[in-house]
C-alpha cells in the first residue's frame, strides 16, 4: 500500500493555511508555492501549498507526506502550475526514480527538516545512504520544467475539500 501521512489538526488548520495565505499574497515562506494541478478524475483545478526545491540548477517538488492526492494527480496529468501571489508558472513534471532521488532528498531534508522531518522516519540529510534509500519509495520526487514564462494572471483556484490535499507538502 502506498505511504501517506495525513496532517494533524494544527498543521492542517493553522500552519498550512497561514503559509498558503502568505504564498497567495506573494510572500514565499522558505520557497513555498501554491501548486495547481488538474484532478485526475474531475479535471477541476486542485491546489496545495508545496516547498519548491532548487538543487544543482533544477527545480523539484518533493512529497514528504508520501503518495498524496497532488502526487496522484501529477502522475496522471504530467503538468501543473506553481503560483506565488498572482504570478503563475506552468510546468511539466517528470518523476524521479527511487535510485536517483537520494541527493535530492538529502537537499530537501537539509533545507526543511525542522518543518517536515517527522515524515521521514528519523532519516536526516546526514543519515547513511542505506537509510535514505530505504525511505525513498515513500517520498515521490518530481523534476519540473517550466513550459511558459511566469505570468501575472491565474484565476481563482479551487482547493481540495475534506479528505483532499490542502496541506503543506
Amino acid at each position: 500500500m502506498a505511504h501517506y501521512q495525513q496532517p494533524d489538526w494544527f498543521t492542517k488548520n493553522v500552519f498550512n493555511r497561514t503559509v498558503a495565505v502568505f504564498t497567495r499574497l506573494g510572500i514565499s515562506v522558505w520557497g513555498s508555492r501554491v501548486l495547481r494541478v488538474k484532478g485526475r478524475k474531475s479535471g477541476e483545478w486542485r491546489t496545495s501549498p508545496v516547498n519548491l526545491l532548487t538543487y544543482e540548477g533544477s527545480q523539484y517538488l518533493v512529497a514528504p507526506r508520501g503518495h498524496t492526492q497532488w502526487v496522484r494527480n501529477i502522475r496522471v496529468t504530467g503538468e501543473g502550475e506553481l503560483m506565488l501571489g498572482n504570478r503563475s508558472e506552468r510546468f511539466r513534471a517528470h518523476e524521479i526514480p527511487d535510485e536517483q532521488k537520494i541527493p535530492i532528498l538529502r537537499a530537501y531534508l537539509k533545507r526543511w527538516k525542522a518543518e517536515v522531518g517527522i515524515f521521514f522516519s528519523g532519516v536526516s540529510a546526514g543519515s547513511p545512504e542505506e537509510d535514505v534509500k530505504r525511505i525513498a519509495p515513500n517520498h515521490p520526487v518530481f523534476e519540473i520544467d517550466s513550459t511558459s514564462p511566469p505570468r501575472g494572471e491565474g484565476g481563482p483556484a479551487r482547493s481540495e475539500g475534506p479528505g483532499g490535499d490542502e496541506h503543506f507538502s
